[in-house]
């Protein structure tokens, strides 16, 4: 019998992997057997992500700092990477931010931060971990975590920069799909809808949203802990082969009123 989402041997950076949605995606995918690489500012975190995995599901984890706004740093994350395990097949951009102010109220930085962040940083890990992993091997699974507010608006939470970003990961997603493809690499991106990490529990846990919630979602719920495994296993998948430069919203089915 074959298991479709069996990663054993396979090497997964996931960056944004200090809490939330990237440590749940790290263990879908330690689950099936990946070797993880936690990465993200915040080193103490990111090593006790790494020992958690390692003790829940007996796989190789290798914390590595970076900041995904630094070139530098990124490019000698993926050059440890390669150093230590040789070859990169997986990455999830995961790191992220979120700007909440009235449109007219947004200051230039804190567009700027969010642009440089959600999107540039996005960029920056793929093309290090296309360039020196990825293309060379003729074989890569890129998923980007946009947002389903990088295809819609919206009317409850003024958020500008982070649509404009998000909207930016999902064409970014697109473009690098369509270059590089010919690789052996697929890009896409997942759209997830609302689900509770630190960054979004005080808004998710307010009453008025939660009326909001009620009628935007044809679910009238938000997302749960793990309900974002099987598309990003999906999606990670060596058999997944021919999926390539998609946008997967999962948002209990916001964007589809």
């Amino acid at each position: 019998m074959k298991n479709y989402f069996d990663l054993k041997g396979n090497v997964a950076i996931v960056t944004g992997c200090s809490t939330g949605l990237g440590v749940q995606m790290a263990k879908a995918l330690a689950n099936q057997g990946a070797t993880i690489v936690p990465v993200a500012r915040r080193q103490e975190l990111i090593e006790e992500v790494a020992k958690e995995l390692t003790k829940e599901y007996g796989v190789e984890a290798f914390p590595v700092r970076c900041d995904i706004t630094d070139t530098e740093m990124v490019e000698g994350m993926i050059d440890k990477v390669l150093e230590k395990f040789g070859k990169i097949d997986i990455v999830i951009n995961n790191a992220g931010t979120g700007a909440v102010a009235p449109a007219e109220d947004i200051t230039d930085d804190q567009f700027a931060n969010e642009v440089n962040i959600d999107l540039f940083g996005s960029f920056k890990v793929a093309r290090a971990a296309a360039k020196k992993a990825m293309i060379p091997a003729g074989y890569g699974r890129i998923i980007n975590i946009a947002s389903m507010y990088g295809l819609v608006g919206n009317k409850i939470a003024p958020a500008s920069p982070y649509h404009a970003a998000k909207g930016g990961v999902v064409n970014l997603t697109r473009a690098l799909a369509a270059e590089w493809g010919k690789y052996g690499i697929t890009v896409n991106a997942i759209c997830p809808g609302y689900f509770w990490t630190p960054l979004t529990q005080e808004t998710l846990d307010s009453d008025w949203f939660k009326e909001y919630a009620k009628g935007a979602i044809p679910m009238e719920r938000y997302g749960k802990e793990g309900e974002l495994d099987t598309t990003t296993l999906f999606l990670a998948s060596p058999a997944s082969t021919y999926v390539n430069g998609v946008m997967i919203p999962v948002d209990g089915g916001y964007t589809c009123i």
